[in-house]
């Protein structure tokens, strides 16, 4: 919600280029679990986004400069900063976003780490040799090829890891020797301030960054159009990522776009670690996780077994306070989307599907929802539901549950539970996904990995190894030497 400036009270201002910023409008920052004031935030303009772009390619310049040490220097020392200040990031996280306290401090965790793998990948940005004289004609010739930094990144960001999702993005970059214009979701950009914050405080020269707030309507096409940004970092919906892919023009494009992620439980797996894990999966940040279970495809020999365990473990998750120790799931980021998913639900039951337990809203809070005999034609089977909401299926055999599985047009992990290599192997070989997962849950990763989909799932890899990959490209050098 924007308001005038002069009606509420001004909270945080956005870092634009070298200068913390304020804006004639603001944005209101409110917790989703009793709609309270957190903070205000600036509403920028399209002209002042455009203004931001002009700076910072000033920036651009600065960090194509900055040595390979004092970029490390730099990543390893925001690290720091972000563990001294642990818990007020992880309070940040909870009172902005959905998650509860405990989920929040592991937001926290991952994100030092990614800091950290930034650092130390900065150093490891390497080229090769190239045997010119493998050509007739060019025994008289050698070189090598290295990686540039590619300029301008702009980084748009969702509301569901408000940190580490950042600092994904913002970490490459500086590795890399790249300026960047990050764009935080409207509902969340308290956490990203204090991402750029920690920055400048460990010596980041104030034009290599940008933290811009403001609605995507307005400023976004202004960012994703300008032929001064090269590259488009972007996590969110698959429909803001066709759009965005439809107006960008000639640049660089890495998009994750969510899933309907798929989980195989086949009849020799070790059913209570397959059931904890789905259900942990399922749940993580109130279902709101490109990587939470939606969809869990059993063999019918252990269908009602696994129906039967997954519902009583459902039912003992606590939902409530995100500050309380004891939460085990909060609200979803706001009553429009709790509605969103209640809707879903409804249709998918009114169509035939069976509620097992769940399937009540309060506000922003929906209960955790477990479903079974889905029709094939309701929004819940064939979309991302990005809600706690997951759908149990009995299937014949392994190939079953593939072929079950690679129906949705989403491809970005998937996993099963299974103590039979040869089963294993076959799924990692046929399931179109960027990241299998063997006796785990969709929703496990660490920063380090490739991370990424095919189908409508996304466009390139994350991962901070992978992320510096796409964020340069290589330069060819070649000398002609005398014969």
């Amino acid at each position: 919600m924007v308001i005038s400036v002069r009606t509420k009270v001004q909270g945080k201002q956005m870092h634009i280029a070298g200068k913390w910023v304020s804006s004639e409008r603001v944005i209101e920052v409110r917790d989703p679990q009793d709609n309270s004031l957190i903070d205000t935030v600036p509403a920028a303009t399209a002209e002042e986004m455009a203004k931001a772009i002009e700076a910072a390619k000033e920036g651009v310049k600065i960090a194509a400069e900055m040595p390979v040490h004092q970029r490390i220097a730099i990543l390893n020392k925001t690290a720091d900063i972000i563990e001294r200040r642990k818990e007020e990031y992880a309070t940040t996280i909870a009172r902005e976003g959905s998650k509860t306290i405990r989920e929040a401090r592991k937001e926290v965790t991952r994100c030092i780490e990614t800091i950290r793998i930034s650092a130390e990948e900065a150093r490891r940005i390497h080229g090769e040799t190239i045997p010119f004289d493998q050509m007739p004609g060019s025994e008289n010739r050698m070189g090598y090829y290295y990686r540039f930094p590619i300029g301008l990144i702009a980084a748009i960001t969702p509301f569901n890891d408000p940190l580490n999702l950042v600092a994904h993005k913002v970490g490459p970059a500086i590795a890399s020797g790249n300026a960047i214009i990050v764009k935080p979701a409207t509902v969340t950009p308290l956490s990203a301030i204090l991402l750029a914050e920690a920055l400048l405080e460990a010596g980041l020269p104030p034009q290599v960054l940008t933290v811009i707030t403001g609605n995507g309507s307005e400023i976004g096409d202004v960012l994703v159009t300008h032929p001064a940004v090269r590259m488009i970092s972007f996590t969110g919906g698959s429909q803001a990522g066709l759009d965005i892919s439809r107006k960008a023009g000639l640049k660089k494009i890495g998009m994750e776009l969510g899933s309907n992620s798929p989980v195989i439980v086949l009849a020799d797996a070790d059913l209570e670690e397959a059931v904890e894990s789905t259900v942990s999966g399922a749940f993580w940040a109130a279902g709101q996780n490109c990587l939470g279970v939606q969809r869990v495809y059993i063999e019918e020999s252990i269908f009602d077994t696994f129906k039967d365990k997954f519902t009583a473990r459902t039912k003992q998750y606590r939902t409530g306070d995100k500050l309380s120790e004891w939460t085990d799931m909060g609200p979803m980021i706001t009553e429009k989307e709790a509605i969103r998913v209640e809707t879903w639900v409804n249709e998918a039951i009114e169509k035939g599907a069976t509620l097992i337990c769940g399937g009540e809203r309060n506000g922003a809070f929906y209960s955790p929802t477990v479903l079974a005999d889905l029709p094939e034609d309701c929004t819940l089977a064939k979309e991302e539901v990005f809600g706690p909401v997951v759908m149990l299926y009995p299937v014949s055999d392994l190939e079953a549950a593939i072929q079950q599985s690679n129906s949705a047009d989403y491809g970005l992990q998937a996993g099963i539970f299974t103590s039979n290599l040869e089963k294993a192997f076959s799924a990692i070989k046929h399931l179109e996904v960027g990241g299998v997962m063997i006796n785990d849950s969709t929703d496990y990763r660490i920063d380090a990995m490739p991370f990424g989909g095919v189908k409508g799932s996304g466009l390139g890899r994350e991962g901070i190894q992978f992320a510096i990959h796409e964020m340069t490209e290589p330069k060819v050098v070649c000398f002609k030497l005398p014969k």
